[in-house]
């Protein structure tokens, strides 16, 4: 991934606003609709056809991003708060709702995402002290040894809550809702 800019300044979007993109299997970008782009500061042309984690802010901890392909890899949905990086270095917070796309005959043929204005409360007090802690620990050891760490105390978070991903999201979204 090359190597942009971070600004630390934060970028935001209106509460009835809806980012949405679509990506092939490999996670490549197939559409952005005005408002992904308007925020990302990108054009069509610079997108379509890249990468999804063009957009991938440094802050984000791989284990999210593990635990949402494995999801969907499974021909699950899932929602999930993440921080993304526009062109220039900003950042901007989503809660995004991910699902699989399916042909007539229900083979999963891309990805679909919708993204809203998370709840600040929630990014302060839970979100971002938690991505905080699990990039800490993908960072402290080498690469695929500090995913797995991370990922692991990913889920035993969840184990001690009871709770599926999705439905730790869920019950943060009913909270702020």
């Amino acid at each position: 991934m090359k190597n942009l800019p971070i600004t630390n300044r934060e970028r935001f979007f209106a509460d009835n606003d809806l980012i949405v993109s679509k990506t092939d299997l490999k996670g490549r970008i197939t559409y952005a609709n005005q408002t992904f782009l308007a925020i990302a500061d990108y054009k069509e042309q610079e997108v379509l056809g890249q990468p999804h984690s063009l957009i991938r802010h440094p802050d984000m901890p791989r284990s999210v991003f593990k635990l949402l392909w494995d999801t969907l890899q499974n021909g699950q949905e899932i929602f999930a708060y993440v921080k993304n990086r526009a062109k220039n270095g900003d950042h901007y917070w989503v809660i995004a709702h991910v699902t699989p796309s399916k042909n007539a005959q229900g083979k999963v043929i891309g990805y679909h995402s919708n993204r809203r204005v998370p709840d600040r409360q929630i990014l302060d007090e839970i979100i971002i002290p938690l991505y905080r802690s699990l990039l800490e620990i993908e960072q402290s050891s080498d690469r695929k040894a500090g995913l797995e760490k991370s990922y692991s105390k990913l889920t035993t978070i969840l184990h001690d809550h009871g709770l599926a991903y999705d439905e730790f999201i869920a019950n943060l979204m009913r909270k702020a809702g």
